[in-house]
């Protein structure tokens, strides 16, 4: 059985990634994972009886175990596994309540590694891994501060499981995207900002952010930018020491 695994199903890019996946591959099913049973039905009802919805809570243990459970149990060949399961705070790090942080870096970065971990006895050469990162991780951001953290560790991490599996025959691809104005992304991170952003010049879309990483994927790449301004992203802060990477961020979030 040729499945495909997606986290974050139910919203935002990790339905967009489903959509797109169903109209461009052929899986015998694919198992969209997401906290919302409700979202999960809707999945259904719009692309059929393929899509397996997992209402999973990827922050619990026990829903570690049950996912765990299926794939022994199942035994079915991963073709696909997207993780895009996460979700970001803005504000200065004294403000954002402890438990938010700490939220934030158990789904963003415990709950990625341990996911793909399970589901990599599953996968054989040619399968791909999309890790959806951030073009925050390419450097620390002020005011965004834990959530910058959480993507530049995932980003490493993409970075040298993609060298550890490239002998295996299996791609991994960290997916680094700037704003993306059509999901809950944004309103979820301002929320009770004090400072909320204001700058989505040149924001990207669902559809393209997907459309672009997938092809990245496709032909082997390690990072995806998907975007113009991430691109410029990445290549700045190759360029420009973290200190005043620091203050253009401080600067930008001010004008």
């Amino acid at each position: 059985m040729r499945i495909a695994i997606i986290t974050g199903a139910s919203s935002g890019l990790g339905r967009e990634y489903l959509r797109q996946l169903m109209q461009g591959e052929n899986f015998d099913a694919v198992w969209a994972i997401a906290r919302r049973q409700n979202r999960l039905t809707e999945l259904v009802q719009t692309y059929g009886d393929t899509v397996r919805p997992l209402a999973l809570d990827l922050t619990q243990p026990v829903s570690l175990r049950h996912l765990e459970y299926l794939l022994h149990t199942e035994q079915p060949d991963v073709a696909v596994l997207i993780n895009a399961a996460g979700f970001g705070k803005m504000g200065t790090t004294t403000l954002i309540p402890t438990e938010v942080q700490d939220a934030m870096v158990d789904l963003n970065c415990r709950a990625a590694i341990d996911l793909t971990a399970s589901v990599l006895p599953y996968m054989k050469p040619g399968a791909r891994i999309l890790e959806i990162c951030s073009s925050a991780g390419f450097s620390p951001i002020p005011e965004l501060n834990v959530y910058a953290a959480t993507k530049a560790f995932l980003l490493n991490y993409s970075k040298a499981l993609h060298y550890e599996l490239k002998p295996k025959g299996i791609q991994v691809t960290a997916v680094c995207p700037y704003w993306v104005t059509d999901t809950e992304f944004i309103p979820i991170a301002l929320k009770d900002s004090a400072h909320p952003g204001r700058h989505f010049f040149l924001a990207s879309t669902a559809e393209s952010v997907v459309s672009w990483s997938l092809a990245d994927s496709r032909h082997g790449r390690w990072v995806s930018t998907p975007g113009l301004m991430c691109t410029l992203h990445r290549i700045i802060a190759w360029l420009v020491p973290d200190l005043l990477m620091l203050r253009l961020a401080a600067w930008w979030h001010k004008v």
